[in-house]
């Protein structure tokens, strides 16, 4: 049968055909409790996802984050670890890994991305300076406001619309960005924090022509560009499939030529390079790496190690060159696709186009009978759980945290459920249970009521605040 043959069979039965480029060779076992109990967990959890044990939960959409299956060559990777307190040779390994891939020349290790925005959040940024971005991410806007940064949003319009269909809404408003650094001075910019595929947007990709036009502008400025490199490799499969010029170049090519046009990186290596833990931050100017090497050591570890074991250094280097094999690239985000697609043709209101590495349900349009005083991104994942036992989780007024000044809350135009999807670890027939499960909620959305916050942490509340449901 021809490969034009199987795409008209795909056609007729409504799906694609195709294989992931993996075969199974260990399982761990799925539990689903009763409908009874999951209640009881919602309940104990304070109706926050984040809060249930993990045994409690059937399909685990919580992240993407550190819940990857590692391949056969990893877990062999893990058993040559050297756990030599200093020079370490998986250190090497890794920075050979980090050179050849994303092409940055100097590489210090965390032990996981965070530790790396706080790294280079205290040695870059001033107290008052600003950091354009584009949209906000949680932790990153809190160590850079921590660190005594002022975050302004400077994604295009299209990324707070979740129908708009334009193919990079990642991308950086330049006029937006001028405009700050025209009224604001050259020296109170810090400098632009650029992410791929934006996570609070959807998963939404950045084009090489906007990060070539963003080089170029800061370039007059001579302001840096420091880049969230997470999930760089799915952006790189977006602009392959979508941008001209690029679809015959490999993935690795793509992520190469788009981290040229940065000053260095910070990385969750628990993401795209497929490590259960994990991270590292990477620069080309060797002054700053001096101080970021210095600091390490302070808040991390060794400037060889950085909080992470031999093993697992060695375990990351293998992921970043299987992370970016184009067969993979592409299972993992036609995975994320299918699901999308699903919902689409059931009418779900979700961020379009569908993202690389999770569906985000659109909670407003779920919920148009609640506010967003509401919680109505949370109330979804709390029915969602106890409909189904799928775990997802809120990003939206919760997560968007309370103004600094104010202490009131932020309200995001995007009021979202995310359900993340973690690499190898999940089959299509998962998904189809998901979809269906989605479907369901959605089906029963006018009877839902939302919730009231009854206890909220100082920093980064989604993670550990309690609700109730609103009488």
């Amino acid at each position: 049968m021809t490969s034009s043959s199987y795409k008209t069979m795909g056609q007729q039965f409504g799906r694609r055909s195709w294989a992931e480029p993996w075969k199974i060779k260990m399982v761990e076992p799925l539990r689903m409790v009763s409908h009874e109990d999951r209640l009881l967990a919602a309940e104990e959890a304070g109706y926050n996802t984040f809060l249930l044990r993990s045994h409690d939960v059937y399909i685990d959409l919580l992240t993407d984050s550190g819940t990857s299956a590692m391949s056969d060559r990893q877990w062999a990777g893990i058993m040559l670890g050297d756990e030599s307190y200093a020079g370490s040779r998986n250190f090497y390994h890794l920075e050979d890994a980090v050179r050849d891939y994303y092409g940055y020349q100097y590489v210090v290790p965390t032990h996981q991305g965070r530790g790396a925005e706080h790294l280079i959040s205290q040695v870059v940024i001033k107290q008052g300076q600003y950091v354009p971005a584009n949209m906000y991410f949680t932790t990153t806007r809190l160590h850079q406001e921590l660190a005594g940064g002022i975050f302004v949003d400077v994604i295009i319009s299209e990324a707070h619309d979740p129908s708009n269909l334009h193919p990079f809404k990642g991308n950086v408003d330049l006029n937006k960005l001028e405009d700050l650094i025209k009224r604001e001075g050259v020296e109170n910019i810090a400098f632009i924090s650029l992410a791929g595929t934006v996570n609070m947007a959807g998963g939404q990709p950045v084009s090489m022509e906007n990060v070539r036009a963003l080089r170029e502008l800061c370039d007059r400025y001579c302001i840096p560009i420091y880049l969230d490199a997470t999930r760089m490799v799915e952006n790189a499969f977006f602009i392959q499939q979508r941008e001209d010029g690029y679809k015959d170049k490999s993935v690795a090519e793509i992520l190469r030529e788009f981290c040229s046009y940065t000053d260095g990186a910070w990385m969750s290596a628990k993401k795209d390079n497929l490590v259960n833990i994990g991270g590292w931050l990477a620069v080309n100017n060797h002054d700053l790496f001096d101080k970021l090497r210095n600091m390490v050591v302070v808040y991390e570890g060794l400037h060889t190690y950085g909080g992470m074991a031999g093993r697992d250094m060695e375990a990351l280097a293998i992921g970043i060159a299987e992370g970016v094999q184009d067969d993979h690239v592409r299972s993992r985000v036609g995975q994320v696709l299918y699901l999308g697609r699903l919902l689409i043709d059931w009418d779900i209101p979700i961020v379009q186009p569908v993202g690389g590495h999770a569906i985000f349900l659109d909670a407003k349009a779920f919920y148009t009978h609640l506010s967003q005083d509401q919680f109505p991104a949370q109330t979804l994942a709390a029915q969602l759980y106890q409909e189904s036992g799928v775990r997802g989780m809120e990003r939206g007024i919760v997560s968007a945290g309370r103004d600094p000044k104010t202490g009131k809350h932020r309200y995001p135009a995007l009021e979202l459920t995310r359900l993340a999807i973690p690499r190898r670890v999940y089959t299509q027939a998962h998904m189809d249970v998901v979809a269906e499960a989605v479907k369901k909620v959605f089906d029963i959305r006018q009877q839902t009521r939302g919730l009231k916050m009854v206890y909220e942490p100082e920093y980064l509340r989604f993670f550990q605040a309690r609700f109730e449901p609103i009488p």
